[in-house]
């Protein structure tokens, strides 16, 4: 399965939208520091059991909030997708935006969304809304990226038939963009609900000092764990963990995925369709096919009868008309308050001192070293391992569900327990986090490994073996060349996840203490804990322009690069 793959549109260059993006950010980062040194002092959490009878309840609470950053995720993906696919005015400033959001390293925010809301709502209430909004801020990304590109690459034919059938808008987005986009958005959501895990257990388990911002879930049961060096809790944590994403996979996922077959634009069938039990029972059901046919198919009529009378007829067209004074007025009223914000910004990044600076840069240099180390590890190990995965079918129908689940288990819920042990091994939590920076990472290039080797043309392969190319020079000449878009892919996501595992693996909780290694997020934790926003702003600026500038003049490059001489056609 195909998973983590960057939605990434190869662009080249830095656009004026960049810059107003990053001011934006820059702005948004200042107004949740200001907002943050009005928090409380003290911050008393929630009592978290150990006892396993409670793990029902946990497991319940986190797949809830993980249901409700989805959702949240669903409608933001509709509306901004469609907003960028419909307007030609506004798309030059709507994907730049996406772009830079999806390279920003997220668990950066975290302290500052967390902060920010308790000064101003219930400590709980803010909790509980940071964890929701760090989930749809790594779900909501790819999923539109997704939904844009399928709106514009729906066949003309189909446009043509729904503008004859003056279809509303409603219509249009019921009868023909949904069902078009229904396969890929379906494998996006599955990519973004498995990512969406990891910040999930890293915002269930987030302390700071003498504030406690834990949530009642599996995360929180498995620090809580780890923090009483409780082995048997730990392994009933991480049993339930991953029972519930079996569970998930087999109630939610694979029954979607058999029934989205129905939406293929093909000819010829599919000689193995994905299948599902659960699907098969439910459709054998009387009582749910009556409830489809009474009940679902009935709330639709109604829909459609309802949104006939409120939304106009038209067909589906791009817009391209000029912008009237009733946006150009908000814009800049918007921008006033944006440079105003930037101002007030600067005057709290001057207030660093030169000593906090050298501390940023060196601790910049060293998470820097760790990004790559594990990057590479990731590297070495993958490389024979996908290549195994992807090209010999008898290893992947053992290895490939293995594979699956590890992947879905959320290397933060596993960040204690890995720590524990490695926190004795000479080097102690500096070599730790590069560990953890690897867990962080190494999946996003195993899938995309798999996956580019799965797509080596079977004809290649078998001219490789009449020819005599064997062994290195195969892997030369043919699997790396073959596999390079995918390693691009894959090293943009996976140096994402090491920056965003920084976050917690250079400052954890262990053993009912803290303890810190030289690192940016070290830094940022820090300086979380200690209340000093002036250095939390200028650290979390630091890391979000090195990732941003990476991905802009390193990345990007490759990803041309591949796209221009490493693609099979």
């Amino acid at each position: 399965m195909p998973r983590f793959v960057s939605s990434m549109p190869a662009r080249r260059g830095v656009a004026v939208a960049d810059g107003l993006v990053l001011l934006g950010i820059f702005v948004l980062l200042y107004a949740g520091i200001r907002l943050a040194g009005q928090s409380p002092e003290i911050v008393d959490g929630p009592a978290i059991s150990t006892d396993p009878s409670e793990l029902p309840w946990y497991a319940l609470l986190s797949v809830g909030r993980m249901a409700a950053a989805y959702f949240l995720s669903l409608i933001f993906t509709f509306t901004y997708g469609t907003m960028a696919a419909s307007s030609l005015r506004a798309r030059p400033v709507l994907l730049p935006v996406l772009d830079i959001l999806q390279s920003v390293p997220l668990l950066s925010f975290l302290p500052v969304v967390i902060l920010s809301l308790t000064a101003i709502m219930p400590t709980q209430l803010a909790v509980e809304l940071s964890a929701i909004v760090l989930i749809f801020t790594s779900q909501a990304w790819n999923m539109t990226y997704c939904w844009y590109q399928s709106l514009t690459t729906i066949p003309g034919e189909i446009t043509e038939a729904a503008r004859i059938f003056r279809m509303n808008p409603w219509l249009r987005f019921r009868v023909v963009q949904l069902p078009f986009a229904a396969i890929s958005l379906l494998w996006n959501s599955m990519m973004s609900w498995a990512g969406g895990w990891f910040f999930l257990m890293a915002s269930e388990m987030f302390t700071v000092g003498q504030k406690d911002f834990r949530l009642p879930g599996l995360g929180a049961f498995l620090q809580e764990a780890s923090a009483k060096g409780d082995m048997e809790a730990i392994a009933w944590g991480v049993g339930t963990l991953v029972a519930v994403i079996v569970i998930l996979d087999i109630f939610v996922w694979r029954p979607l995925m058999a029934w989205s077959e129905r939406f293929k634009l093909e000819m010829l069938e599919s000689e193995h369709p994905p299948t599902s039990w659960v699907l098969e029972s439910a459709r054998s059901s009387r009582l749910i096919g009556w409830f489809t046919d009474v009940v679902i198919d009935g709330l639709l009529e109604r829909m459609d009868a309802l949104m006939s009378r409120l939304l106009p007829e038209g067909g589906f067209r791009v817009r391209a008309g000029r912008a009237s004074w009733l946006l150009w007025v908000p814009l800049g009223a918007l921008g006033l308050v944006c440079a105003y914000g930037a101002f007030q910004a600067s005057l709290l990044l001057v207030q660093v001192p030169g000593d906090q600076w050298y501390e940023i840069m060196v601790g910049l240099l060293a998470t820097l070293l760790r990004v790559w180390t594990s990057l590479a590890l990731a590297l070495a190990v993958t490389l024979p391992l996908g290549l195994s995965i992807g090209l010999n079918p008898r290893v992947a129908r053992v290895g490939l569900p293995l594979v699956q689940v590890m992947a879905s288990i959320p290397s933060t819920a596993l960040f204690p327990v890995v720590l524990m042990a490695l926190m004795q091994l000479p080097g102690g939590l500096a070599v730790a986090s590069v560990f953890l920076m690897f867990m962080g990472s190494v999946w996003y290039m195993l899938f995309n490994v798999m996956a580019g080797a799965s797509a080596i043309p079977r004809e290649l392969i078998s001219m490789s073996d009449t020819v005599g190319i064997r062994g290195f020079e195969r892997l030369k000449t043919l699997y790396l060349p073959a596999l390079f878009p995918f390693l691009v892919t894959g090293g943009i996501n996976a140096t994402g996840g090491a920056w965003n595992a920084s976050i917690v693996a250079e400052y954890a909780l262990v053993g009912g203490g803290h303890v810190a290694t030289t690192g940016l997020g070290a830094v940022i934790a820090q300086a979380t804990a200690a209340g000093d926003y002036p250095l939390l702003l200028a650290s979390t600026l630091v890391m979000v322009l090195t990732v941003v500038g990476f991905n802009r003049y390193f990345w990007r490059r490759l990803y041309n690069l591949a796209a221009e001489r490493y693609v099979m056609e």
